[in-house]
């Protein structure tokens, strides 16, 4: 989608400011001893009462459609984790995963936690790092930049610190759709790829992983996990493709990545 219009814009601005109101209620959700389809039955009852629609239900194939409000991730489970009943423990590397429809539009965006404190520095070293190689990406999000760009940000910045990024998976435009082009890959080079255009609405992500980039597909279809093991981090954040600079539709930079308890 494009915004055209400051009327257009303020419309998007307000769907994302009740889908991150939405989204800070669930982060403060993420506690020990909580399990994932608790986090995702709140999504589902924060969504009616703000006349909003979580967009992940329903979204693939007619024989295997999503059937939740969230997705969900712990540890080693790169993306796509489906809700569970196993309770949050200390140290668990948490992303949530989370989109509303609302008034025709749609949000996209995800957050990463440790569960009451890490457990080592690399795990600290690794959600540190995905954060900061997805905000410096966002933040190129200007009109005239190269995809490649954004994609080369993201790489660099998580091979720098010893880590990779999952292959896969894109960020994308969104608007009236969930999914909407570009695809923004989460490598690329400089100067290439396709060229961002003023009142672009996308969504930036990338996935870190600790040791191998190398995925596996669970047998429910939608569940992603690391080759070998390794754990995991995610952030995803929608702007709106500025002349000098980004309009950030996802205003949770600053949000910490450890939880209380």
């Amino acid at each position: 989608m494009i915004i055209r219009s400051t009327a257009e814009l303020e419309q998007y601005q307000a769907a994302a400011k009740i889908s991150t109101e939405v989204l800070g209620l669930l982060r403060q959700a993420v506690r020990v001893g909580v399990t994932p389809l608790e986090i995702d039955a709140l999504a589902a009852r924060l969504c009616a009462e703000r006349n909003a629609v979580p967009n992940f239900l329903g979204v693939g194939s007619p024989g295997n459609a999503y059937k939740h409000s969230t997705c969900i991730s712990v540890n080693d489970t790169i993306l796509h984790g489906i809700p569970n009943d196993v309770p949050l423990k200390k140290g668990d590397i948490v992303k949530v995963d989370f989109g509303l429809r609302y008034q025709g539009l749609n949000t996209d965006h995800c957050f990463t936690v440790a569960v009451g404190g890490f457990l080592n520095e690399q795990d600290e070293k690794l959600v540190k790092t995905a954060r900061v190689a997805v905000q410096k990406a966002a933040r190129l999000a200007t009109a005239g930049t190269h995809i490649g760009d954004l994609g080369y940000a993201m790489a660099s910045t998580t091979w720098d610190a010893g880590f990779d990024v999952v292959k896969e998976f894109v960020g994308h435009g969104i608007g009236k759709t969930l999914h909407e082009e570009p695809q923004i890959l989460a490598y690329g080079k400089k100067g290439k790829g396709e060229v961002l255009r003023e009142g672009m609405v996308i969504c930036v992500e990338a996935q870190a992983v600790a040791g191998s980039d190398e995925i596996v597909w669970g047998e429910d279809g939608w569940t992603i996990t690391t080759k070998d093991g390794g754990n995991s981090a995610m952030f995803e954040y929608m702007v709106v493709v500025g002349k000098r600079k980004p309009i950030f539709l996802t205003p949770t930079l600053e949000w910490p990545i450890v939880t209380e308890t």
